[in-house]
């Protein structure tokens, strides 16, 4: 089953492209910006990355690593990375959060920020024959108005990104709060997508669709909690994108096996496996395939319905879509 798994052709929906930033890459650019980092070596780093509390916990990891990321040369040097990761995972198509409000609120212009990303999307398309996308975060713990502001700035280069985010602490942050935002977001052709349901309550997953209008829902876990919303989703086919070593090491679930993957397969819930970020919680889109097949031992039919959900989830042409699925057909032929 692994070299099935690792043969399957990939579509990674959520990932940020912080979250790729290796500890050798960080000591790397800490040094070339003359940043001091609060971590002495690569060693302690690993220590901190292994014991994450809760989402905060790696959010305030996060943020003080970020302060590294200062010139374009940093942000392709970090996306390049990644590409060239996750290629050998045999990832196909990706779409990458780029968390452009907290580098905003760094000083961080977004001239800086796209310069850097577009050129490794570019090299990854060239190089690799992988089709990349970006997607704008915003910060769930900042004001809608500061969102709005942004995105307005940002639609100078509205030919490279595809849509919109929500991320940060949920709790006591509903969707609710950025309705205007989505609204233009919706307005601008833009594809809307928002985290819900990781530490929040089912209520958040619920608001994210109904007044949001999302196409994905990022995590999820909680719709659990609402029988009528878990139908809901099913009815309506939104995809759900699960990160089940990120759940795993924020502590969302105390093993992977807690995760409700096979109640969304029994009930054709659209799934797909993703990393979230993968530097920091000890594994990339792979290793979350074999995560989860350590712990379910899902069939060959179930991966494939995974990776279907996915490539049926992207926001890719019709063209890409059917692609993408030849491949897969070609995997199964092989392995038959």
């Amino acid at each position: 089953m692994d070299s099935f798994l690792r043969c399957l052709p990939k579509v990674e929906l959520h990932v940020h492209i912080e979250g790729t930033m290796e500890p050798d890459l960080l000591f790397k650019l800490a040094k070339r910006n003359n940043i001091t980092l609060p971590f002495k070596d690569i060693n302690e780093l690993k220590e901190i990355y292994a014991n994450f509390n809760d989402l905060k916990s790696f959010l305030d990891v996060l943020e003080k690593e970020c302060s590294v990321l200062i010139t374009s040369e940093d942000f392709y040097d970090l996306a390049w990375a990644y590409f060239q990761r996750v290629a050998a995972d045999n990832v196909r198509h990706c779409e990458v959060f780029v968390d452009i409000h907290a580098h905003i609120n760094r000083g961080v212009s977004l001239k800086c920020q796209f310069d850097g990303l577009i050129r490794a999307c570019q090299k990854a398309t060239k190089e690799i024959n992988m089709t990349t996308a970006l997607l704008l975060s915003f910060l769930r713990d900042e004001s809608e108005q500061s969102a709005l502001d942004i995105l307005d700035k940002a639609l100078e280069y509205r030919e490279y990104f595809i849509g919109i985010g929500l991320e940060s602490n949920e709790i006591n942050n509903p969707p609710s709060k950025f309705i205007r935002l989505y609204k233009k977001a919706h307005e601008l052709g833009l594809h809307c997508v928002a985290h819900a349901g990781e530490e929040g309550s089912s209520s958040y997953i619920k608001e994210a669709l109904d007044l949001l209008k999302v196409e994905r829902i990022d995590h999820s876990i909680h719709c659990i909690d609402d029988p009528i919303l878990l139908k809901q989703i099913a009815q309506s086919q939104i995809p759900l994108t699960m990160c089940p070593l990120s759940n795993l090491k924020l502590k969302v679930v105390k093993k992977i096996h807690d995760l409700p993957l096979k109640l969304f397969l029994e009930n054709h819930i659209r799934v797909t496996i993703n990393s979230d970020d993968p530097a920091y919680f000890d594994g990339y889109i792979l290793a979350n395939f074999y995560a989860i097949q350590e712990a379910f031992q899902l069939s060959i039919q179930d991966w494939v319905q995974l990776t279907q959900n996915a490539i049926y989830a992207a926001f890719i042409s019709n063209e890409r879509r059917q692609e993408l699925l030849k491949e897969l057909e070609d995997i199964l032929k092989n392995h038959q």
